[in-house]
């Protein structure tokens, strides 16, 4: 699904247009979403190189692929160290980077767990009459971990993945703009690193922080404050780089609600009560509704506060069983979703054809319609394509 957002009041004169990306978060599977449909954009079009665009903004696993293309790495090689696993310079082992245990954090929470019912059992014992034991012991839920991973393995792999040649983990030392936003968990505020007064934090430590989904990893602390997810304020801070003069914004976000009514009319298996699935299907759903209505709130502002902005915003079908059943946690089909993400971006490209060719133009990129309609082009082949060219 693609929404075109065409600017109210198009930039005029010779300056270059500002190009800009903004990618929100989704667990391991969004990003493995964003590098497909970002290799299908990048492939179809002349003009627009993702590793030079003026402004990166990225939420959590959104962060990660723009803090790469950011510094120079470009989609085919993330495809190759993160979809692929063909990397020859750095091997990227999933269930050691997302899903090490929180062993310290079990241990250090267990070991308060003494002096917790202690304190309990004496305020039962000194106050019988006026509280009851369940009440008594409910700052046993202090000794509960807050966390399941470690998500320090995620900046450990961040730390040797910027550290080779040609790359960077200080903001500071990037050619182009990049932001990644996180929550400080203790004022419920967004937090912009990469921004004048968070530029000196290592871009692997605010993505840790930007990814900290609360319940799955502890929140991250940074200069004596703790921070967690940044999707728990805004979807896809956008705004981040309209705020920077972004004439052409393009947003790529992964995780939408589910349409069974879309998916049967599709002549998809029928979906029609989703309740049938269960608890990890309702939490879903609701998790799901309530990321997308934010961002499209936002997204209607957007049109009112830049009006000099083209905003593109590339999302999955609201009737696809394939993402809405695949777990944004795992890895294991990351070859299907990117290859999946691939041909449904190139399917809206070719869909909008006609009105996307006019707005691209006057930022300078050509959509090729020939690329497009070429139907033996997969994820896999772009390498193979680019140097045939």
């Amino acid at each position: 699904m693609l929404d075109i957002q065409a600017a109210q009041t198009p930039r005029e004169g010779k300056r270059d247009s500002r190009l800009g990306l903004a990618l929100a978060g989704g667990g391991p599977v969004g990003g493995i979403y964003q590098i497909g449909a970002l290799l299908a954009l990048a492939e179809s079009t002349d003009g627009l190189d993702l590793n030079d665009l003026n402004i990166y903004v990225g939420v959590s696993s959104g962060g990660l692929v723009a803090s790469a293309l950011a510094n120079q790495v470009t989609i085919e090689e993330l495809c190759q160290v993160f979809v692929r696993n063909e990397s020859m310079e750095q091997l990227f082992a999933p269930e050691e980077v997302f899903f090490k245990p929180a062993f310290v954090e079990y241990i250090r929470r267990a070991l308060t767990v003494p002096e917790l019912v202690m304190q309990s059992v004496v305020r039962f014992l000194t106050r019988p009459f006026d509280t009851k034991l369940s009440a008594s012991l409910s700052n046993l839920g202090q000794a509960i971990p807050t966390g399941v991973y470690n998500n320090r393995a995620i900046s450990d792999f961040l730390i040797e993945f910027y550290g080779q040649k040609g790359r960077t983990d200080d903001f500071r030392k990037l050619k182009r703009k990049l932001y990644v936003v996180a929550t400080d968990l203790n004022t419920a505020e967004s937090i912009v690193f990469g921004s004048k007064g968070n530029d000196h934090v290592p871009i692997s430590k605010a993505l840790q922080a930007s990814s900290a989904l609360p319940g799955l990893y502890s929140p991250v602390e940074i200069d004596g404050r703790h921070y967690v997810d940044g999707v728990l304020r805004k979807t896809l801070h956008a705004s981040a780089a309209l705020k920077e003069r972004t004439d052409l914004l393009l947003c790529v976000n992964p995780i939408i609600p589910f349409d069974a009514s879309l998916a049967s009319s599709n002549g998809s298996k029928r979906l029609d009560n989703l309740v049938d699935g269960g608890l990890p299907v309702v939490l879903s759903q609701t998790f799901r509704t309530v990321i997308y209505s934010r961002m499209v709130v936002g997204m209607r502002k957007y049109g009112d506060q830049y009006k000099q902005a083209d905003i593109m915003l590339f999302l999955p079908d609201r009737g696809d069983p394939k993402m809405f059943f695949t777990n944004v946690f795992s890895y294991a089909n990351r070859r299907h979703v990117c290859e999946h993400a691939y041909q449904t971006t190139r399917k809206d490209l070719l869909a909008r054809y006609t009105s996307l060719r006019p707005l691209l133009a006057r930022h300078g990129v050509t959509l090729r319609k020939d690329v497009l309609k070429d139907a033996d082009r997969h994820y896999w082949l772009v390498d193979a394509h680019a140097e045939s060219v």
